[in-house]
């Protein structure tokens, strides 16, 4: 059993480029990943638009051989879990394959490639249909392929929970260690559904931002002038380990995982509560799962899709919580440059939370020109800050009505 989980690598592919330097540089910067869609043709669709990781090279990451049977997404997490592996100079050996686990968390898995061969299928019959369709779509291929390519033996996990899928895996990977079934764990999150069915779907909900004539511009939680989410693409990842077997290593400590919250909203498929109930619920049990006071918190990296229900009950939730204490916190939403990772969102913004305590930074939340007189916190609006940064929390919350937070500290001895 072990009593402290930290973190000790990362990796990430976002729209704001492959690799974490380059995309920490891009959230302190401010800069958008967002553009037009260059994936397929977006004739006939409402909107024109979504954040689309522009410069990854899988053969870097995976045998070329290996890529045209890996979906985009497993692509991502296997790029994101060796860039962990690197940055936290952990060697995979026989001796230790066994207690290191993976979990990852992926919402809607290969849908491009359901496309794909749904068409093959109709048109030129189902004996066309590659014989690699199945463990191309299926969520869990996400660890499943870090696992493989890695040769992890330990336990081998992926959820499935809509837009909190990373940050609950990186909440089950924290208790896997902290029950001792693993030494270290590899986690987070990814996805890349940026495609006819993704886009038509959620746009027919109209969740999406329509706001196809200033993409950079779309993306803007806690504004009164949004108008829904930019569906983006990419992966976070991190190696957690144990904080003794991290110490034993001599290894680079980012932050500490100090709990996870999780609960339900019993309210509706789609869209939370408007006083934000389930997602306060699941705020007060990452406290006290924790150990924490309100007023321990200095930052939270919010859910902040940018759609009106969501702002605007993640808004009351924190306030419910945190009572008077809710105006000193400064929150930012980072998918205000990322667009919305959907499965995939935890695990960068797990990543990023990690990297705003280790750099004592706050990200900013871009295009907040014009504030929602009711979402009247510190949004830390249109520029990075350097704060102190003790505890953070990361929010999560899916479809479903599924809602997660993790909350993480400064490694102090």
């Amino acid at each position: 059993m072990s009593d402290r989980v930290v973190i000790t690598g990362l990796g990430l592919v976002t729209p704001l480029g492959t690799g974490v330097e380059k995309s920490w540089q891009g959230i302190c910067a401010g800069k958008s990943g967002i553009g037009p869609i260059t994936r397929f043709d977006t004739e006939g669709f409402a909107v024109k638009i979504a954040a689309e990781v522009q410069d990854f090279r899988a053969e870097e990451y995976v045998d070329a051989k290996a890529v045209r049977h890996l979906e985009l997404f497993a692509q991502y997490a296997v790029a994101g879990a060796k860039m962990a592996m690197a940055d936290a100079k952990f060697t995979v050996t026989a001796e230790n394959a066994a207690r290191i686990g993976v979990i990852t968390g992926c919402g809607m898995g290969g849908l491009p490639t359901i496309e794909k061969y749904h068409k093959v299928c109709l048109e030129r019959g189902p004996r066309r249909i590659t014989p690699f369709f199945i463990p191309m779509v299926i969520p869990n291929m996400g660890a499943g392929q870090i696992s493989v390519m890695l040769k992890l033996k330990g336990p081998n996990l992926s959820l499935s929970t809509a837009c909190a899928a990373g940050t609950h895996a990186v909440g089950e990977a924290f208790h896997a260690i902290q029950r001792g079934d693993c030494d270290a764990v590899i986690t987070g999150g990814s996805e890349s559904v940026i495609c006819p069915m993704a886009v038509g779907g959620f746009s027919s909900m109209k969740a999406l931002s329509k706001r196809n004539d200033e993409p950079e511009r779309a993306s803007r939680p806690f504004d009164r002038d949004r108008d829904g989410f930019i569906i983006g693409e990419g992966g976070g990842i991190m190696l957690l380990e144990s904080l003794e077997h991290a110490k034993a290593r001599q290894a680079k400590i980012y932050a500490e995982v100090l709990g996870c919250g999780m609960t339900g909203d019993g309210h509706h498929m789609a869209a939370p509560p408007e006083d934000g109930e389930g997602a306060a619920r699941c705020l007060r049990m990452v406290l006290q799962n924790s150990g924490l006071r309100p007023d321990d918190i200095d930052y939270i990296n919010a859910h902040g899709t940018s759609t009106n229900l969501n702002d605007l009950g993640e808004t009351r939730a924190i306030k419910t919580v945190f009572g008077g204490h809710a105006a000193k916190i400064a929150v930012s939403s980072t998918k205000s440059m990322t667009g919305h990772l959907l499965g995939g969102a935890g695990g960068i913004e797990a990543v990023l939370t990690a990297l705003s305590i280790y750099h004592q930074i706050a990200p900013p939340t871009m295009n907040l020109d014009n504030p929602d007189p009711q979402c009247d916190l510190d949004y830390v609006p249109n520029k990075a800050r350097h704060m102190e940064i003790r505890v953070a929390l990361s929010n999560s919350f899916g479809f479903g009505g599924t809602n997660a937070v993790l909350a993480m500290r400064r490694y102090e001895e």
